[in-house]
């Protein structure tokens, strides 16, 4: 630890809580409930109270008069106990503390009691009259001005990060303004604020008071220090006494702003000269401080709640446009000024395991993945918001002018799927009361600052911060579209199996069909031939019918075939295994040469790579494509047709072209289609299943095949099979 950081925690340590002793305007004694005797008592004692308190003795005089009442408080559940001492006019007031009762005794307010009242009366009127938070601050400041008699009142609010800055302020001119100014968390340790939550109340009538101890300094029983966090007249920190000389300010008063059980802010007052303020009229202030704070709690909800309002309408909108979208992504990003409404953002990016989409202002998509990137090594994991991402994310400096502030949340369990949102760099200048990084030492130990003129500093990579009601509305949104998506995969599933059912049922009806047409066919056949040997006297046109029969019943044989191996192939296990495609391609094309010896072919057949599947299946699949480029092409003298392949990744691709006559790249969406043909029947013979079977034996394979074609110049299938190391569909 080097020593700046010593020295800071020193300070933010410092026993504020134990000072044993306490400020000279009132006196202290501690009680034991076991029989109300007095064990310790600060050394002043007596020029306040005389001989009615001493050490090791009960109470006497008017104070023995209140033991039944503070007995009676002690076994309640009240905080504190008050009351006035009359015949010396001062007001006495208990607390516990540990196992004992703290008692502390200041002189009275001669003002009566009824004027405070009317004048708490008049601000609380006021105060509900207020349109928004800024004006009941500074009504606020005004009225405890004038109640204190206070050069000086300020209200200060706390950030984040515990910086503190003056948002309303109203004095007499004797002290400097310190409105808009900001002061370092550091001014304010964390302990002091801790006890700022706890005790609201904190007075220092004159900053050059002289301690007065508590005597003895230790519980007698215990041993123990006696703690003064809840007591008004505790002695504070030298160096909070420094500080307010540092300022010029002779006397001072807090009071705790509690927000919803949070500290939000200080009322500060201040004067030039030592000022005390009765006890009756702190006690005024602290009403008055807790009524702004409900004010303050009731502006901010009816705020939210307006904006919350708000961005559901937008969440509504963006549900509608997703569930009737036939793609929810489509739906969600289409609707771009709604999208960045949705929180006011000036960007956003929807990232799926098959889609990017940007909307707005965003950074470049390297820079988006690398934030995905990071978002899913943090732990939370499902949403996140910072309007400071260079802070955390130092790769995002790069491009802080559009994305210093994200709300990032994940809509996927499975995949890395993020919505993000973004909002650019707001560079700000702000004003501080002094450098706030600027430590004050001497003699080895830290001091308070001393220059509190204006310290301006321009403050960079940061973006306005998110509101709680934008950060609900991200979370409602994820919501939504997780409920958009289960829905659409739910309805998905459904019409998957039910095309599954109609599928089984198509393919058993294609089965028991062309299975019982296959031997009706093979007897017309049979007996047309018969008939033709038998009767050789018939003429040349009863020939010519004769040979239409047996032709026709041939071709409807073929056909019967084809679509028995087509309805086959949907319930036949596919075996993965290496294939050898430059064999299967050679066997085709031998095949192929045998049986078109007439026709003038120019083959070119390249270097395959080793494909993973069926090799029954491809085989067929060669076998098509090939016999479909022999068939194209005899209407060429000399027809030219190629195979080749090759790895491109994880996914092996191989084509076959030609020059034949080719096909109207309009048409192709029909082309893979059972009983599709894109070129007349008599022109070309074919059962047209033979593409639709190669597609359906690539899809088994989870590959994918697509054609390309120009009229009467030739055209080129090539289907992609994924390797054995591929997750996930191969695509041609």
């Amino acid at each position: 630890m080097n020593p700046t950081d010593q020295d800071l925690e020193a300070c933010a340590s410092e026993p504020i809580r134990i000072p044993a002793a306490i400020q000279p305007h009132g006196a202290l004694f501690v009680l034991r409930p076991e029989d109300w005797v007095v064990v310790q008592a600060s050394a002043n004692l007596r020029c306040h109270l005389g001989e009615m308190v001493r050490l090791s003795a009960r109470p006497e005089g008017e104070i023995a008069n209140h033991l039944d009442a503070i007995s009676n408080w002690y076994r309640s559940d009240e905080a504190f106990f008050q009351t006035s001492l009359a015949g010396v006019q001062m007001t006495m007031i208990a607390h516990r503390s540990g196992g004992s009762v703290v008692v502390e005794v200041e002189p009275a307010d001669p003002r009566p009691l009824d004027q405070v009242f009317a004048s708490m009366r008049s601000f609380a009127q006021r105060l509900a009259s207020q349109p928004d938070i800024p004006s009941s601050l500074d009504t606020s400041a005004q009225f405890v001005q004038r109640l204190t008699g206070f050069d000086r009142v300020l209200v200060y609010r706390f950030d984040t990060s515990w910086n503190g800055q003056v948002v309303a302020e109203a004095g007499n001119g004797n002290l400097p303004s310190y409105l808009d100014l900001r002061f370092p968390s550091g001014d304010i340790p964390a302990q002091a604020r801790a006890l700022y939550a706890t005790n609201r109340l904190r007075i220092i009538p004159d900053a050059d008071y002289m301690p007065v101890p508590i005597e003895p300094s230790d519980d007698p029983v215990t041993g123990a220090p006696l703690d003064l966090g809840f007591a008004q007249l505790r002695s504070v920190s030298p160096v909070h006494l420094e500080y307010m000389r540092n300022m010029g300010t002779g006397s001072s008063m807090s009071v705790s702003i509690m927000v919803d059980g949070k500290l939000w802010g200080l009322i500060s007052c201040h004067s030039v000269k030592s000022h005390l303020v009765p006890h009756s009229i702190r006690e005024g202030c602290d009403f008055l401080a807790q009524s702004l704070a409900m004010r303050i709690s009731a502006q901010e909800r009816t705020a939210d709640a307006a904006s919350r309002v708000e961005l559901a309408q937008v969440t509504s909108r963006l549900l509608a446009r997703m569930s009737s979208a036939e793609d929810w992504v489509d739906g969600l990003a289409g609707e771009d000024v709604l999208l960045l409404s949705q929180v006011n953002a000036a960007g956003a990016v929807l990232v799926t395991d098959s889609a990017y989409r940007p909307v707005g202002n965003v950074p470049d998509e390297a820079s988006v993945r690398g934030i995905i990137a990071w978002l899913s090594e943090r732990q939370d994991r499902d949403f996140h918001a910072t309007d400071a991402l260079a802070l955390e994310y130092a790769p995002a400096a790069s491009f802080s002018h559009l994305a210093s502030g994200i709300i990032a949340i994940r809509i996927s369990e499975l995949y890395p799927n993020w919505l993000i949102w973004f909002r650019p760099e707001v560079v700000r200048t702000v004003k501080w009361g002094g450098d706030p990084h600027k430590l004050v030492k001497e003699s080895g130990r830290i001091h308070p600052r001393v220059s509190f003129d204006a310290w301006r500093e321009l403050v960079r990579m940061q973006a306005s911060p998110w509101q709680e009601a934008e950060r609900a509305a991200a979370r409602e949104l994820r919501s939504t579209i997780v409920g958009v998506v289960l829905r659409k995969a739910e309805e998905l599933a459904e019409i998957s199996n039910e095309l599954q059912r109609s599928n089984q049922e198509l393919e058993a009806f294609s089965y028991s069909v062309s299975h019982d047409l296959r031997a009706p066919f093979r007897h017309i056949v049979g007996f047309a031939q018969l008939l033709r040997e038998r009767e050789t006297l018939l003429d040349e046109k009863s020939q010519h019918y004769l040979q239409t029969i047996s032709d026709a019943a041939v071709s409807a044989g073929r056909l019967v075939d084809d679509l028995l191996h087509f309805s086959q192939l949907g319930r036949a296990s596919i075996t993965n295994r290496p294939v050898d495609m430059d064999k299967l391609a050679a066997e085709v094309v031998r095949t192929m040469k045998l049986s078109h010896m007439e026709r003038s072919i120019n083959w070119s057949v390249g270097k395959l790579p080793v494909a993973n599947g069926d090799a029954t299946l491809l085989r067929q699949v060669w076998f098509n494509l090939v016999d479909n480029a022999v068939k194209y092409t005899s209407t060429r003298e000399q027809a030219d047709i190629s195979i080749g392949g090759e790895q491109v990744g994880d996914m092996m691709l191989y084509w076959v072209r030609d020059n034949g006559v080719g096909f109207d790249m309009t048409y192709v969406g029909k082309l893979f289609g059972v009983f599709q043909r894109l070129q007349r029947a008599e022109d070309f013979e074919g059962t047209g299943i033979g593409l639709a079977l190669v597609r359906r034996i690539v899809d088994r394979h989870n590959g994918s095949i697509k054609a390309e074609g120009e009229i009467d110049r030739g055209a080129c299938f090539t289907f992609a099979l994924p390797s054995a190391e591929r997750k996930g569909r191969a695509i041609a």
